[in-house]
């Protein structure tokens, strides 16, 4: 098993520096250039390669990309080119709200995503199974961008329940995790459903029926807990999902998060605030993956055997 754990994190590691390059040359590839942003068309040509110098934009790719690896590896983020702020400051001011979206759109999924697929599997081909994948065919269709305004549509604007956009209390969240939990909940529910169908026919739940176990205990003791393995795999696959999903919710519900953060630097040429999100992302992405292998390990022998 440490063997196992020990080449899960040097993946990790590996994957995360190929991440750190892509990022970082992706970014310097987009058009625009912060100076002209910071400085207006009106600053003369001296003020704009001065503050090209004092930045260090003038320098060779390969020798910013080597700065900004030593940076990294000192855990310092720099400074943001617009607002002149330490960018750790950003991101732990816009990192709270984002969590708190996540995690109640995770909770939206499972309460979804749990009954509908535990219904779904115990009433195979019925109405009922019919109409929770029916659900999941519309959670997995409609993408976010129209999800948001669908929701704010109704809920706001026509019953008037919710409040439209802004983080004020716990009824501005309910839309934003709503968004994001039903795309989620859509794609776990499909999973619950094909896995606790796999299991209901092993030998070991014939032989809790007969040995007169209750439906309800042999369904959530032995038949579920069984069916959870690859569900497990797919909700840490699905929080990446999540991450990028909350850029263009938050933008819609006009979130403060780490989202919001990435579209206005983005928009500002503010190219260390955007690297810094991106790899906050992709790096908790990588991650929640690797615990992921590590727990589906730590669950099934085969695994770290293999």
């Amino acid at each position: 098993m440490l063997n196992y754990i020990l080449l899960r994190i040097v993946s990790a590691l590996i994957v995360i520096f190929g991440v750190v390059f892509i990022v970082f040359m992706l970014i310097h590839m987009v058009p625009g250039d912060p100076v002209e942003v910071m400085l207006g068309e009106s600053a003369t040509s001296i003020d704009r390669e001065a503050l090209r110098h004092s930045l260090g934009l003038d320098q060779p790719l390969w020798q910013q990309f080597f700065h900004f690896l030593q940076s990294l590896f000192s855990l310092d983020l720099g400074q943001s080119l617009h607002s002149q702020q330490a960018i750790s400051e950003l991101i732990a001011a816009r990192i709270g709200p984002t969590v708190e979206l996540a995690l109640a759109s995770l909770l939206v999924a499972f309460l979804i995503a749990f009954p509908l697929g535990i219904l779904s599997a115990l009433k195979k081909d019925q109405w009922a199974d019919a109409t929770a994948m029916s659900f999941s065919l519309l959670g997995v269709s409609i993408p976010n961008f129209l999800m948001g305004p669908l929701l704010i549509l109704l809920f706001s604007v026509v019953l008037g329940w919710l409040p439209v956009s802004g983080m004020n209390g716990f009824d501005s969240l309910v839309l934003p995790a709503l968004t994001l939990g039903t795309a989620l909940a859509a794609v776990l529910s499909r999973m619950i459903r094909a896995s606790l169908l796999e299991v209901l026919n092993d030998d070991y739940i014939r032989t809790a029926k007969a040995k007169g176990l209750s439906r309800s205990r042999i369904i959530g003791l032995h038949a579920l807990r069984n069916a959870l393995l690859p569900v497990i795999t797919l909700v840490g696959l699905q929080i990446g999902t999540l991450l990028a999903g909350a850029v263009i919710t938050e933008m819609v519900f006009s979130w403060p998060g780490l989202g919001q953060l990435t579209i206005e630097s983005i928009q500002k040429r503010d190219y260390p605030v955007v690297q810094a999100c991106i790899l906050l992302i992709s790096t908790t992405y990588v991650l929640v993956n690797t615990l992921t292998d590590i727990v589906y390990g730590l669950l099934d022998p085969r695994i770290r055997v293999g």
